[in-house]
């Protein structure tokens, strides 16, 4: 994406496949464009191409960075097909494979030409082979293809240059670094300006279909509440659609940030507490015991409330030994267990964002625990049956990620509540 941006001297729409929050950060410092995601589970696959669509609208060209492996998807019983396999189907988009060669050469061949003909309604149109040792190593990689007829679009070296930090949950997010990872990515971008045949990719791009991007979700022209999101550094996994839909029910957003302790404005009608890396930033977190007093008395005042993970974990009493708002009745560890994957939430009372009963799909991606877990919602994970989150009246809180590009009516629920927390402060 970097590489097309820079050098090419293209506008280079995003998106990413599947839930995660981290990549697209990334295709953002590389493009200068808001990248989306696409995923059918959480979205509906009616919303693939619209929302791809979007992302690419007005760009030259729209690049898909895949997840996991090319045909692997969601492990969750009746959910629609997730995969990177699945969604370039949906879009009628050619396939380019990242292949790694470390420790292969001619037998790699054999395997990428295995993804060629695995699925003959996907078009998989040639690879980019990582991690080439020599040049006598790219001669034996470059043969092998060539005899399984297999297109070429690169060989990358095995080089440094081309690492990128990482931690518990993925690449560090941008958000923490934007001028540092923005120089590497103007690295790793003279890297593949000497490897990578862009002219081929880009011609290969210019045979899929043309999308037209319909109207996105306005803003609203009337302010019906003023909505405090969490964001900076430690809370900053929010898809962008939730915002718009927020905006688009007539929400005015407020940033708000504990990291810069500048105080929570007391004139909010509602509260997003997204998620992020509160487990990195605890100890600052810690130290504004004012800006954590102003949230807990907010919450147990009736504002509603809205918080998915590291949200979640900033209302418990402590996350380890630190300690955090203490507006829910429960602590927080960082645990040595990933919790990862999709999940179908049954609301067990009505709540700011649907009714009781009502089905609500999301993803859990998390290293911590919460004690007590919470019993509102019923979970369906590929690991059974459980309950978990805290629900009220005025709050929704739970490890529970949404995104909203399928369904707004979330956004106007909890936009239409806190407007009636409005008019009872303010009649």
């Amino acid at each position: 994406m970097r590489l097309l941006t820079t050098r090419g001297g293209l506008s280079v729409g995003c998106a990413k496949v599947g839930p995660d929050f981290i990549d697209p950060g990334y295709h953002r410092i590389a493009t200068g464009n808001q990248s989306r995601n696409l995923d059918a589970f959480l979205c509906g696959g009616s919303m693939l191409g619209r929302i791809a669509a979007r992302a690419g609208d007005g760009r030259d060209v729209l690049v898909v960075e895949g997840v996991m492996g090319l045909f692997d998807g969601a492990m969750l019983e009746g959910a629609p097909p997730t995969s990177t396999a699945a969604v370039a189907k949906a879009l009628r988009s050619p396939v380019v494979l990242v292949a790694d060669a470390s420790r292969t050469s001619t037998s790699l061949a054999a395997v990428v030409k295995g993804f060629f003909d695995f699925d003959p309604e996907l078009e998989v149109a040639g690879v980019i082979v990582n991690g080439v040792a020599s040049p006598s190593h790219a001669d034996a990689v470059r043969e092998a293809m060539a005899s399984a007829g297999v297109t070429l679009f690169g060989l990358v070296p095995r080089d440094p240059r081309l690492r990128f930090e990482s931690r518990h949950l993925g690449l560090v997010p941008v958000v923490e670094e934007p001028d540092s990872i923005s120089d590497h990515l103007d690295q790793v971008a003279s890297v593949l300006a000497e490897c990578l045949d862009v002219d081929a990719l880009m011609r290969l791009a210019h045979t899929a279909p043309k999308m037209a991007a319909e109207p996105g979700m306005d803003e609203s022209p009337s302010v019906r509440a003023r909505i405090g999101l969490l964001g900076g550094a430690a809370f900053s996994f929010v898809y962008p659609e939730n915002v718009e839909a927020l905006r688009a029910a007539g929400a005015e957003i407020v940033n708000l940030d504990p990291l810069r302790d500048e105080g929570i404005p007391n004139d909010l009608d509602g509260l997003y507490l997204p998620g992020g890396f509160p487990e990195v930033f605890a100890a600052r977190i810690a130290e504004h015991a004012r800006w954590r007093g102003q949230l807990k008395r907010l919450v147990e005042g009736g504002t509603p409330t809205w918080a998915e993970c590291g949200g979640f974990l900033l209302l418990a009493e402590a996350l380890d030994d630190a300690p955090m708002a203490g507006a829910i009745a429960a602590r927080a560890t960082m645990t040595g267990t990933l919790t990862l994957g999709y999940a179908e939430a049954e609301p067990l009372q009505s709540s700011i964002l649907a009714p009781a009963g009502s089905l609500l799909r999301g993803h859990e991606f998390h290293y911590s625990a919460m004690d007590p877990p919470g019993t509102s919602l019923k979970l369906r994970t590929r690991s059974g049956l459980r309950s978990a989150g805290y629900l009220s009246p005025t709050l929704f809180a739970s490890y529970l990620h949404l995104n909203l590009a399928g369904t707004p009516e979330i956004a106007r629920r909890f936009v239409s509540v806190s407007e009636s927390y409005r008019r009872l402060r303010r009649p």
